[in-house]
Parts: C-alpha cells; sequence; structure tokens
C-alpha cells in the first residue's frame, strides 16, 4: 500500500506459493524440485515487491509471520535500507488499518524530522 497526502493506492502482489502447514517458506533449502521451485517463486515475489518500493521514502514493514524479517534483508540487500522507518508484527490487518498505521507512523516520521 502507498499513502502520499490524503490518497492511498493498494498494490496487490501475488506470492503464488502455498505454503506447507508449518512452515514459512521463507527461507528452503532447495534439496529437491518442489523447494527449487518454491524458493524461485519466493525471489521472484520479493523482486517484484522491491521494484514496486523503488520510489518510496520511507517504507513501513508490517505482518503477522517471519515474511517481514526477509523482506526487511532483501531491502537492505538492494540498498534501500536507509528508507525503512519500522518493522512491526501486527496480526491480519483490514486495508483501512493498514492505511491508519501507516498515517501513524507518517505523522510520527514528520514529528521527528521536524526536530532535528
Amino acid at each position: 500500500m502507498f499513502v502520499t497526502g490524503r490518497k492511498e493506492e493498494i498494490k496487490l502482489i501475488n506470492s503464488n506459493v502455498e505454503h506447507p502447514h508449518g512452515q514459512s517458506g521463507m527461507s528452503v533449502r532447495a534439496d529437491n524440485a518442489r523447494q527449487r521451485e518454491l524458493t524461485g517463486h519466493l525471489n521472484s515475489y520479493y523482486d517484484e515487491v522491491i521494484s514496486s518500493l523503488r520510489n518510496a521514502e520511507a517504507i513501513l514493514i508490517m505482518g503477522p509471520g517471519e515474511a517481514k524479517g526477509e523482506l526487511k534483508k532483501r531491502i537492505e540487500r538492494n540498498n534501500l535500507n536507509g528508507r525503512i522507518v519500522d518493522v512491526e508484527t501486527v496480526d491480519k490487518m483490514t486495508d483501512p488499518q493498514i492505511v491508519a498505521k501507516a498515517r501513524e507512523h507518517s505523522l510520527k516520521q514528520s514529528s521527528v524530522a521536524g526536530l532535528r
């Protein structure tokens, strides 16, 4: 989700990955064809997510699982890490809840920037 001023834009990027029960699928050793396929799908997914973030001034990473940590690592490897404002564990959220959380962080960033 991209929030600019009073405007929000939702961009859905589907990973097309079904995770095996009880496994996050974020760090999978490629020791068989299914795991290699899963790793390939995840790599493509993260590449697309990071590509969509290239013009973002600030990045807030939120989610209930471990994927946010993997995304953070990949963002750092792509030299966008200076834009990460926070990584927060949250339960599943509705779009309005995500917008509210992003705006809350945006206000915090504005007030912090004003104090410098």
